[in-house]
């Protein structure tokens, strides 16, 4: 006998978008995959690092500083 769903869950239940069907496959899939395996034999899966920062504001964080340092330099030198 089949379990029946009351009216009020069945109106919780959503469809899934195809974006959330193809994360579920995906995350299957690896289940499937470590089933019957001990711990230390699965790899984990090494994130590389990623910096917070774009390499375009490190650059423009680089140019205003250093940009300021060499123009007071250049000012003391030549503008006593």
């Amino acid at each position: 006998m089949a379990r029946q769903l009351s009216k009020y869950s069945a109106d919780l239940l959503q469809a899934q978008t195809p974006q959330q069907r193809k994360s579920n496959q995906k995350f299957a899939k690896d289940n499937t995959a470590k089933m019957g395996k001990p711990e230390g034999a699965l790899k984990k899966k090494q994130q590389n690092f990623k910096s917070p920062v774009s390499p375009i504001w490190l650059v423009l964080l680089a140019f205003v500083v250093f940009g300021g340092l060499i123009f007071e330099l250049i000012s003391r030198i030549f503008f006593r």
